[in-house]
């Protein structure tokens, strides 16, 4: 399987010089163990812990174990062998000035960091890698991630059985990740709220709705929220609602790190199903946004991310609070510009922010602090 540079490749040779752990999480197959061989072959041993075997040799003696992994080890998958982080506390301390002595990976992230929170704390730089964003997939495939998705294997294979190997995924999810990890209850029921999450991409959380829709209680719906963020499933981009006014919509939109997963389980991964499919707007929505969070997490930005709406209806897709300014997004899946997709923007922003239309369209010039830009120039440059 030809590899496809990452653009986290720097940031981690980088943590490697600063920290004596470094973790990096991120969804099942976003290819973490294949960016961490490639980047560091011959120069770490890896250890994976998927395997039944090394993880007996690590509970038979955990002290031989760690003596033989002394220095420079990548340790997959570690959150299946929550004891050795005490262990590697140890031997970071023992010589606190030896950096990048051991690389940390998971696929769960509340266990991963409650694990370091507890043993790690001050020793670790975290770093997340998700999917392919836009800029690093192969210039054929970009115009059909967003309806095939944009993890590695699919993308290498050009996207062959590409419906085959998201059905897999899922079932791999349910089996290693959700028994495993976490106390789910009924899977089948946790299974058709991942089917209506899907359907309701882009959209506001209504947690009572999916409640009785699937007949459990709302807090039922809460934990599954929860289990779906921390493997990187989905993510919730909260309401902005500072010095707008009062009568602010305060619930969060839900979004798939890959839309892949969502055309997928709604039925519509092929290209003519997805064009013609009433989530078409949803589902870009969600892709342009979902691009944004990935270029966020691969490079460290120190941003915060929101929407903002009002009771009236009146809406701004996305914001980037960057302290010192904001940058604020309409998202629209078309090809024709009229002035009146800005008008919300336009509404509420200050001199020093900055606005942006993204669509389907040519870029075109509008004002010194207001851009219109086509939607894939400006992943391409994220």
């Amino acid at each position: 399987m030809p590899y496809i540079a990452r653009i986290l490749e720097n940031k981690i040779l980088e943590y490697l010089k600063h920290f004596p752990v470094v973790g990096l999480t991120g969804p099942r197959q976003s290819g973490k163990s294949t960016l961490l061989k490639h980047l560091l072959k011959n120069k770490y041993e890896y250890v994976t812990f998927d395997r039944d075997d090394i993880r007996s040799l690590f509970y038979h003696d955990p002290n031989s174990f760690m003596n033989h992994f002394q220095h420079r080890v990548i340790f997959d998958e570690v959150q299946k062998v929550p004891e050795i982080f005490s262990y590697i506390k140890v031997a970071v301390d023992n010589n606190r000035q030896h950096y990048g002595k051991y690389i940390l990976t998971g696929s769960a992230q509340f266990s991963f960091v409650k694990q370091i929170t507890e043993s790690l704390a001050g020793r670790i730089g975290l770093l997340t890698l998700l999917p392919f964003q836009f800029s690093e997939l192969p210039e054929k495939e970009r115009k059909k991630a967003i309806y095939k998705g944009s993890y590695p294997e699919t993308v290498v294979n050009h996207y062959r059985i590409n419906d085959d190997w998201y059905a897999s995924y899922i079932d791999s999810y349910f089996e290693k990740d959700i028994r495993g990890l976490f106390n789910i209850g009924d899977l089948r029921d946790f299974r058709r709220f991942l089917d209506l999450l899907a359907a309701n991409a882009s959209q506001l959380l209504n947690m009572s709705r999916f409640a009785n829709d699937l007949g459990v209680a709302v807090s039922t719906i809460k934990r599954w929220i929860s289990v779906l963020e921390a493997s990187y499933i989905i993510f919730l981009l909260p309401p902005y609602y500072k010095n707008y006014g009062k009568r602010i919509i305060k619930s969060p939109k839900v979004y798939f790190y890959d839309t892949g997963l969502v055309t997928h389980l709604t039925g519509t991964s092929e290209k003519s199903l997805f064009e013609k499919g009433p989530l078409k707007g949803a589902i870009f929505e969600n892709y342009i946004i979902s691009e944004i969070v990935k270029a966020k997490m691969h490079r460290k930005m120190n941003a915060e991310f929101y929407y903002y709406r009002t009771a009236k209806g009146d809406e701004v897709d996305f914001i980037i609070d960057r302290k010192t300014h904001k940058e604020f997004f309409e998202i629209k899946c078309n090809a024709t510009f009229t002035p009146r997709m800005l008008k919300q923007i336009d509404t509420i922003m200050t001199k020093k922010d900055k606005g942006h239309l993204l669509y389907t369209g040519k870029a075109l010039p509008y004002q010194s602090n207001i851009c219109i830009l086509n939607d894939q120039d400006f992943l391409l440059n994220l």
